[in-house]
């Protein structure tokens, strides 16, 4: 029976390396998947701070995981009771994790390849949308907020993004006349820092905000911020957008469940 037990893992691990690397430190079966992840315990150290602000029971909710990388979220949402669970990514790689450990977890969850700008194809809108650390990789982050807002997020969004520089929040008025300059000078004032380059070695990072940018993204795409249980998570509901905003359901599609 030990020798057993000994071949099934040596198995475990051999197929679990073959699928390195590793972003999420998921536990397959005893087996760590990225027990050296420069982050730590890698995402869960990170949802165990905020994973309060979500109901332990989901019902039967329909959830939609964007960037959804190995399916730690997904799984998480599945042992909430959640009923369909759907999580894409544009990477294969990271699908392949995510089918492997959903498989080894016994869990029902579905996985496309599919960018976050192909959202409008899905055709249906989801109870829960979970968009973390995807904002920042992306070269169109306000274009991504309103194809969300327009065809998937039927009640809530979790969101999470990097961010950069101040962490105030400024009393800004609505509206300046064209000579003001000086108000752009403050440290405080909205930014999205641009990387034309790489940040953290990683070329697809294009777009770091500070935290005044990323509330007031969300709240011009049309969500209203519930929680921020943490410095970058925010648990949002879908309201009304701003009165600039033009819709692009015409160029992406029809919107699911919205008239």
């Amino acid at each position: 029976m030990d020798n057993c037990r000994r071949t099934s893992r040596s198995v475990l691990e051999k197929e679990i390396a073959e699928l390195a690397p590793w972003f999420h430190n998921l536990d397959i079966g005893g087996v760590k998947t990225a027990p050296d992840h420069f982050l730590g315990d890698y995402p869960r150290f990170k949802w165990q701070s905020f994973q309060h602000v979500l109901p332990m029971d989901l019902n039967g909710r329909s959830v939609l995981d964007i960037g959804c990388n190995a399916g730690f979220y997904s799984q998480e949402m599945k042992r909430r009771n959640a009923g369909r669970v759907l999580g894409i990514d544009a990477d294969e790689h990271y699908l392949r994790q995510a089918r492997f450990a959903a498989e080894r977890a016994g869990m029902d969850i579905e996985f496309r390849q599919m960018s976050v700008y192909d959202v409008g194809t899905l055709g249906e809108s989801f109870d829960l949308v979970i968009f973390m650390g995807v904002l920042y990789h992306l070269r169109h982050p306000l274009l991504a907020l309103d194809l969300l807002y327009e065809h998937v997020v039927g009640q809530t969004l979790l969101f999470q993004c990097l961010q950069r520089g101040d962490e105030r929040l400024p009393a800004l008025e609505e509206d300046y006349p064209f000579s003001e300059w000086s108000i752009f000078d403050q440290p405080d004032y909205p930014k999205l820092f641009f990387v034309e380059e790489r940040y953290a070695s990683d070329p697809t990072n294009w777009f770091i905000p500070n935290k005044a940018a990323v509330e007031a993204m969300l709240r011009s795409a049309g969500f209203v911020i519930e929680q921020n249980p943490e410095r970058e998570v925010y648990l949002c509901r879908r309201g009304q957008r701003h009165y600039a905003v033009e819709s692009i359901s015409a160029s992406f599609g029809p919107v699911a469940g919205k008239t």
